[in-house]
């Protein structure tokens, strides 16, 4: 199956408790093609219990952020590894496909990192400023984005990440994006489905005029 990174959304079950499930229902319903489940401040213990939970709940695939150990021991599809998370290389060599890894890139070191990584997809960012991710750095900006991920391997699909809204959706994708990586613009705002749904309809309308697909 090939892998749709033309929207994900990322998703913290501790921030929205009894309301995850139905959130990540919502998402999917909006359009939403991968739910990447994101639990920083949360024991391993918890993280795999939501992971187990919410896979069966959506026909979408779910990945988990950080940990290679969680995916795999749950099922998931795909782990989305950071900068400063185990190397992909190793990830890939221990736990060979079905489980798709993406690694975050934000600056030409970690682009060089991730050039032998073994990863499906690279997210990069923080693009634009962001209050989601305290630790997602300084924003690269759209020009950052295009010169990174003008040096993805061929082929490789490229996620824009890092305060994405749906206005700005074609800007990323006229720059090389295949997709956006949101968490507040889709579980932040009051109505998820819809949320979901004017994000994805943005990329599909930027990637119809030509963008990488």
């Amino acid at each position: 199956m090939s892998l749709d990174v033309r929207l994900i959304a990322i998703l913290d079950p501790a921030a929205l408790g009894d309301r995850a499930v139905a959130a990540a229902r919502a998402a999917e319903s909006g359009g939403t093609t991968i739910l990447q489940i994101r639990m920083k401040d949360s024991p391993g213990d918890a993280l795999l219990r939501w992971t187990e939970r919410l896979i069966p709940a959506v026909r979408i695939p779910v990945w988990v952020n950080d940990r290679a150990d969680v995916a795999w021991l749950a099922g998931a599809a795909g782990v989305h590894l950071g900068a400063d998370d185990l190397p992909g290389d190793r990830v890939r060599a221990a736990t060979p496909r079905p489980l798709a890894i993406g690694v975050s890139v934000g600056t030409p070191a970690e682009a060089a990192r991730a050039r032998t990584a073994g990863a499906d997809y690279w997210s990069i960012g923080s693009v634009y400023a962001t209050g989601s991710k305290p630790d997602a750095g300084a924003p690269i900006g759209v020009e950052g984005f295009a010169a990174l991920a003008a040096g993805a391997p061929l082929g490789m699909p490229c996620v824009a990440i890092g305060g994405i809204t749906a206005e700005r959706v074609a800007a990323v994708c006229d720059a090389g994006a295949s997709g956006v990586a949101v968490i507040s613009a889709v579980f932040g705002a009051p109505d998820v489905e819809s949320a979901a749904r004017r994000l994805r309809d943005a990329v599909d309308a930027a990637l119809a005029r030509g963008g990488p697909g």
